[in-house]
């Protein structure tokens, strides 16, 4: 087994998840501002440490997606993050997409080629192991056009391969939005035919699918659709779309989070896991997850030296129900 496929069996061990930090400072800044916490780099670094020092977390989670900003950040006692995760068994990955571009009249595709061959060698240097791009697609009146779909998955298959030839393994994320008021039968249309679209453009660019990562959303229906979906009808539609488009040569899949509910994400989890069990899914199955991880620590820390060791333990039960859940085993009492 080469490197790259055995970066990649690791993040997918059984019983630990992603968790994926890498949220731009733009991003974090919408959180702090939340819970009234001072936005700066400083205390950007503090949260991640929070994250990162938690006791016992390497039991439940394989990797760690970084923002380019925390990759050369330090722990208090002066260790680069990325060297302190790999120390406690957990691999550093690094995000590398650049925000978006307008595509049309309504759609949006990722930026991020642009010296992206330069900027892994970099990250590689500085202890990436994996990397990971986001594309967004939005349902509306008349969207995803093919054409944003398609060019958001050149782009993509295209990252996937610099990766791979940087030594890295790349994680696709073809995000299907949850903002909308579509219904949950669209919302299933729409992954499969991203999900084949993406699969074609990397099929295309040669990259190796057993070093490959997808990350997924599931079916569900729009957030202002209104129209209310059981754990189990989520389940079985986002299994059904997965089998339809994704290779079975692909390494693992890991689920988004996606604007969900701790409880939703983990839940919904839960039954895919188990109905990907039950029709013998070719791939592992598991959790990438940012907001339904981090939130409640958050609300817990409120950015207070004081709330640290109360915020940690929530982030441990967190990610240990959600590395439940990855292995179909989450009860919710």
């Amino acid at each position: 087994m080469n490197t790259l496929q055995n970066t990649a069996k690791t993040l997918l061990a059984s019983g630990k998840g992603i968790l994926a930090a890498d949220e731009s400072p733009s991003t974090n800044k919408k959180r702090f501002d939340k819970y009234g916490i001072p936005d700066t780099e400083d205390m950007r670094r503090k949260w991640r440490e929070l994250l990162f020092t938690t006791p016992d977390i390497e039991k439940y989670l394989s990797g760690i997606i970084l923002y380019e900003e925390t990759l050369g950040q330090e722990t208090d006692s002066g260790m680069l993050f990325p060297e302190f995760l790999a120390g406690r068994g957990i691999i550093p990955g690094i995000k590398v997409d650049q925000k978006t571009e307008a595509f049309g009249k309504d759609e949006e595709v990722t930026k991020g080629l642009d010296g992206l061959a330069e900027r892994l060698s970099e990250y590689a240097h500085m202890g990436a192991q994996f990397t990971k791009w986001r594309a967004v697609i939005r349902i509306g009146e008349g969207t995803p056009s093919a054409e944003c779909v398609a060019e958001n998955a050149r782009r993509m298959a295209e990252y996937a391969r610099l990766s791979q030839q940087a030594g890295l393994v790349p994680i696709v994320e073809p995000e299907v939005l949850l903002d909308g008021n579509h219904s949950f039968a669209r919302c299933e249309e729409v992954v499969a035919n991203t999900l084949k679209v993406t699969f074609d453009a990397v099929h295309k660019a040669g990259v190796a699918l057993d070093s490959l990562l997808l990350k997924t959303s599931m079916v569900l229906p729009g957030k202002e659709s209104g129209e209310k979906r059981s754990p189990q009808e989520v389940a079985e539609a986002t299994v059904r779309v997965l089998m339809a488009g994704v290779p079975k040569e692909v390494a693992g899949i890991v689920f988004l989070s996606g604007g969900q509910t701790p409880q939703e994400a983990t839940e919904r989890l839960n039954e895919i896991v188990k109905t990907a069990q039950a029709k013998s899914a070719p791939w592992p199955l598991t959790f990438s997850y940012s907001r339904a991880l981090q939130d409640p620590v958050m609300a817990a820390w409120q950015g207070i030296e004081e709330n640290t060791a109360k915020a940690q333990e929530v982030f441990k039960r967190r990610i240990s129900e959600t590395a439940a859940a990855s292995r179909g085993e989450f009860s919710a009492e």
